[in-house]
């Protein structure tokens, strides 16, 4: 049998879990990566040839800091830019349809409210955020931007290769004399994108509200996460814990594979809206309720 053979089985296996509903979607890097933003660890992830800011690294080096934001600077002007792909948009249907009953995302950029859905939990934050590490003022990222457009009128610095932080590439000569910008609130305070760097802790009160979702789950469905560090991995554990059925979309291997009743290893931009038209499929041929 063929790759689109096994895919196509997959996908109807994968429909029929989906079709009962109660479904909580756990996503991942791997769903952005068609709207143009790479993920970490697949084939062409930025780790290949990028290191992520750290929390310590940037709250506790003002030469690192500067940097960042220069290189952040340039790199939203591409998240901005970026689209809600097939995937985005087939969580959300399935969500309109009643069978997602939840959304976690591991994801910064915003794509799944972008594609249509609602009510989702931002694990690790969203860039479209900003705060103050002083005050903790809380402001949107398009007002800094443009405090730092005004605060740098001659940056004329290119960008290269995004990066799923939503940072850029960026030679270290470029970033001489780019001006960082204080809290508007307290004049002084450190600003920081909203978002959990390597070596943060996710707030204790959204990983809660993430373990209730999948504690009421029918099923756990992990879209184009490979689940290699504990921040995402630990759903996956306890829906298996309870005995909560996960299935997987990811291209390549996961560290929850061992745990999925069904793992799919395929583009989600080819699965997800199949998905949808086969459980649309399944629901106009379904017949009445029984009495």
């Amino acid at each position: 049998m063929g790759q689109y053979g096994r895919v196509s089985e997959d996908t109807r296996a994968l429909a029929k879990l989906v079709a009962a509903g109660g479904v909580v979607v756990l996503s991942g890097a791997g769903i952005s990566t068609e709207s143009g933003i790479p993920d970490y660890r697949g084939p062409l992830g930025s780790l290949v040839r990028h290191t992520p800011m750290t929390y310590q690294t940037f709250t506790g080096d003002p030469a690192a800091r500067r940097r960042y934001w220069a290189r952040s600077y340039l790199g939203w002007r591409a998240m901005t830019g970026a689209r809600p792909n097939s995937g985005h948009h087939a969580v959300a249907r399935l969500q309109r349809r009643g069978l997602v009953a939840g959304i976690v995302t591991q994801n910064v950029d915003g794509l799944h409210q972008a594609g249509g859905a609602e009510a989702v939990v931002e694990l690790h934050g969203s860039l479209h955020q900003v705060i103050c590490l002083d005050c903790g003022d809380s402001s949107s990222r398009e007002e800094l931007d443009r405090r730092l457009t005004l605060a740098n009128p001659r940056f004329g610095a290119r960008a290269g290769a995004i990066n799923p932080d939503g940072d850029v590439e960026l030679a270290d000569e470029e970033v001489d004399g780019f001006q960082l910008v204080g809290c508007r609130a307290c004049d002084r305070g450190v600003l920081k994108p909203d978002v959990v760097f390597f070596g943060e802790t996710v707030p204790p009160e959204r990983v809660r509200e993430c373990y209730a979702l999948v504690e009421r789950a029918r099923l756990l469905l992990v879209l184009g996460s490979s689940l290699t560090v504990m921040s995402g991995r630990r759903f996956v554990l306890r829906a298996a814990k309870l005995g909560i059925p996960v299935a997987i979309v990811n291209q390549g291997p996961t560290r929850g594979d061992g745990y999925a009743t069904l793992a799919v290893d395929a583009p989600l931009g080819t699965v997800l809206p199949e998905l949808v038209r086969l459980v649309d499929v399944r629901a106009m041929t379904a017949g009445p309720p029984s009495r």
